[in-house]
């Protein structure tokens, strides 16, 4: 069988490392085939190729047997290759139809493009109204824009990346019934996730990458998702390790926290209250855009709110900036890491000492202490094994995974007697992931209390002591973590309250 898509001894480099090397493998027809590897593996360099982002040093493509070497997104989608981005490209004050018809070459008149809008979704179990404001959609409904938009153009080839990063259970459950569809009338599927359960469910065959390299290919239904994230990484894992749980004095309060979004599309917190104790770990779930960002600005600082709100170790400071917190040992990691909880510009030191000037004694009288901060981030980039060439480099030159280990990394190594961090594993390798949640639960251990707001259940699962779900700006009351099932965080996730969920 001539394969839909041939990579063959594709090599791209830039200074200081070789992103792919010499990779090469095929793409069957009606196939779902998973390219695995760890953050800073290549992946990312690899779709770009081939969907015309990114021209490669050397190797040749083919698509059905002919040469393939798109220049451009445009060439790429004319011959037949889409593509889904982890991030959405979608404008929010605007309808979903008109979002879709920017994405088209040659869009139909209005009416049109709805009726078939409607059509294709439907088809595919992903249902759609066109009319919608896009800022009004959940982030399940978001992503099926994307999708829809993608089908419209009748693919041979999907590509997705980290499709099911903001989706509930339910929701992935209704995504990878569309692929299965999509797989069976006969269009290839390239799949991107770091959630490896989910690739040995979708996945007929996977690729390996490491270190820009093609290290091993698999069966992913034969494998188990340790076995193929030591594949990715080269060595062995092992489980982060939880210890028992002994709460301590509470060391954060929300009573009645009332906070109006200041995001026209954003999801205002309302009368949401929870305590955290010292020693605990508290997992917040919730499908992304339902006051997420919201709560983190609200603990961090960014956005004030009644004195009394927010009790950190007894004090009220509902009404105190981030650096009045800082200094008292509450810190926060949020969720955009590059922009928010890192100047892309700036170098790794100088981000260093963005959050940490004063519990770090960066500073003397006004001056910056270059050295003490070089050391600092130093000292971040050793102990969360953060892959960059110097810490003079920019923080937009890193990975995403990479980036998210130095900013988390930044935080715990100031030793906060809280920290509340959002998605602390989005988009990262399983072994950096594992990394990370081990970090936590070892702050946890020393006495810290952990606020994890993530909208990954198996990692609430396996490092929460208790968790709680926020819907629409609501937050359910806090429940032990012991012995409740994904399905019914899942239920909670879409704004069901489970009464038999343990309180």
């Amino acid at each position: 069988m001539t394969p839909l898509l041939r990579i063959s001894g594709l090599t791209k480099a830039y200074p200081g490392v070789v992103a792919n090397d010499n990779v090469s493998f095929d793409i069957q027809p009606g196939e779902v085939h998973a390219l695995l590897g760890e953050n800073g593996a290549g992946k990312s360099t690899l779709v770009k190729a081939i969907y015309g982002l990114v021209h490669p040093d050397s190797g040749t493509m083919q698509l059905n047997g002919d040469e393939y070497k798109p220049g451009e997104p445009r060439q790429a989608r004319a011959a037949g290759v889409a593509m889904v981005f982890q991030h959405f490209s979608l404008f929010e004050a605007l309808t979903v139809g008109e979002n879709i018809a920017l994405g088209m070459e040659n869009a139909p008149e209005t009416k049109a493009l709805s009726e078939r809008i409607r059509t294709v979704s439907e088809n595919y179990g992903l249902p759609l109204d066109p009319d919608r404001l896009v800022g009004d959609l959940s982030a399940g409904e978001r992503q099926r824009v994307e999708i829809v938009r993608c089908l419209l153009q009748d693919p041979k080839l999907l590509v997705m990346d980290e499709p099911t990063s903001v989706l509930t259970p339910q929701e992935v459950e209704t995504l990878f019934h569309t692929l299965r569809k999509l797989r069976d009338e006969g269009t290839s599927i390239l799949y991107i996730s770091h959630k490896l359960d989910e690739i040995r469910q979708i996945c007929n065959h996977a690729t390996i990458l490491r270190l820009g390299k093609v290290v091993g290919t698999c069966t992913p239904s034969e494998e188990t998702p340790k076995s193929m994230a030591e594949m990715m990484v080269g060595t062995t894992l092992t489980a982060p390790k939880k210890t028992a749980f002994n709460p301590g004095p509470v060391l954060l309060e929300a009573h009645n926290l009332w906070l109006e979004s200041s995001d026209p599309f954003g999801t205002s917190l309302k009368d949401v209250n929870f305590s955290l104790h010292a020693g605990e770990v508290l997992g917040i779930g919730g499908v992304a855009g339902n006051g997420q960002d919201e709560l983190l600005l609200a603990l961090s600082g960014e956005e004030l709110v009644e004195h009394d709100a927010i009790h950190f170790k007894g004090e009220a400071m509902g009404d105190k900036g981030p650096n009045h917190r800082r200094i008292r040992g509450l810190q926060t990691a949020p969720e955009e890491r590059l922009g928010h909880a890192a100047a892309p510009d700036m170098s790794l030191t100088e981000n260093a000492l963005l959050t940490a000037f004063e519990r770090e004694r960066l500073t003397t009288k006004g001056f910056i202490q270059w050295e003490a901060t070089r050391n600092f981030a130093r000292a971040i980039v050793e102990k969360f094994d953060v892959r960059t060439p110097s810490v003079n480099n920019a923080a937009k030159s890193l990975s995403g995974g990479n980036l998210q280990k130095f900013v988390i990394g930044r935080e715990i190594m100031q030793n906060p007697d809280v920290l509340v961090v959002n998605q602390p594993t989005w988009g990262v390798d399983a072994s950096a992931a594992a990394d990370i949640r081990q970090a936590l639960l070892e702050l946890a251990a020393n006495g810290a209390a952990v606020l994890v707001i993530s909208q990954d259940l198996d990692e609430l699962m396996e490092i929460s002591d208790t968790f709680a779900v926020l819907s629409e700006g609501t937050l359910s009351k806090v429940r032990s973590a012991h012995g409740v099932t994904i399905e019914e965080i899942g239920l909670l996730m879409g704004g069901t309250e489970v009464s038999h969920v343990p309180a």
